[in-house]
């Protein structure tokens, strides 16, 4: 049952009828459980709140799979606008975006224009930029960019996915590059000649990839709300002396926050992937994909109408 519902929402999560409905009628339908606002003023008021308490934060300007350069140049004046918001407000915060947002199914030239030009934005303000991972179909395409970019800016990361076969050996291939590194499970559909099709062999391969990154002494960023993965971590750390400011847990905003708190009063760093935007519907869609008890917090947005 619950893979059914997970296959079901990733497929609603790529439907663009729906997608552009969500964009009209705005947040309805549970978005403001994960989703800290439509624009940066409002998720840097809810940033300035997260800090407060103690923890840092990711921002995202929501958007993916554009398909026309006017809009891909906007979504990258809204991150440069993003990081010079955290800059004035004294935030702690990184930026997190997509390829596609940028434009990447559109020109290639397009996307590192605009990367460039949001990296220099970042490094004149101290902040970092992360390349989220997308699909397997653009994996390849987003580690090339990194690679070329990484050789130019300090201030940039990505992420690296578990369920892809294909992820242990470019984690071995990054490590040349002193990576700072998201590790994730994953959160497309994929094909079982391309990823793990089992959970177990996903979390297995997780903790794995864990272990070679910090082991190879790069800064890694494990995204997850497994308790299981998480006390591997702690057990990591414990076993091999692990300095604490050579990772950091990662959490989406407004999921598993009692957690996230035991986390940070253990004295570990946690960053709270914080999106805001108008684009919001394939985000949600994943996060309900992922964690089928989210599926309740929407209902109860939805009644609440």
């Amino acid at each position: 049952m619950e893979q059914l519902m997970r296959n079901f929402f990733l497929f609603l999560s790529k439907n663009k009828t729906l997608t552009k409905l969500a964009k009209k009628y705005g947040f309805k339908f549970g978005a403001s459980r994960f989703v800290a606002g439509v624009d940066i003023d409002h998720a840097a008021r809810k940033i300035k709140e997260i800090n407060d308490d103690g923890f840092v934060v990711t921002i995202d300007h929501l958007g993916e799979f554009v398909d026309n350069e006017q809009e891909a140049k906007e979504s990258a004046n809204e991150c440069i606008n993003a990081i010079k918001k955290i800059a004035d407000r004294g935030l702690d915060s990184e930026l997190s975006l997509k390829l596609t947002s940028l434009g990447l199914d559109i020109s290639e030239e397009l996307v590192m224009d605009s990367l460039r030009k949001i990296l220099e934005a970042g490094k004149q303000h101290n902040v970092t930029v992360t390349i989220d991972m997308e699909d397997y179909e653009r994996c390849g395409k987003t580690l090339d960019i990194f690679k070329e970019l990484r050789s130019e800016y300090e201030n940039v990361g990505t992420v690296l996915q578990a369920y892809l076969y294909r992820t242990e050996e470019d984690l071995q291939d990054l490590n040349e590059y002193d990576p700072y590194l998201r590790l994730v499970k994953g959160a497309y559909k994929e094909s079982p000649e391309v990823a793990f099709p089992d959970k177990k062999d996903v979390d297995e391969n997780y903790k794995k990839l864990i272990k070679i990154n910090l082991l190879n002494g790069n800064y890694t960023a494990v995204g997850t709300h497994d308790d299981a993965i998480i006390d591997y971590v702690k057990e990591l750390e414990k076993e091999h002396n692990i300095p604490r400011d050579q990772f950091e847990f990662q959490m989406l905003f407004g999921i598993r926050i009692e957690l996230q708190n035991r986390l940070r009063k253990e004295g570990y760093k946690m960053r709270v992937y914080v999106p805001y935007g108008k684009d919001w519907y394939g985000y949600n869609m994943r996060r309900l994909a992922e964690r089928p008890a989210n599926v309740m917090f929407v209902l109860k947005g939805i009644f609440k109408k």
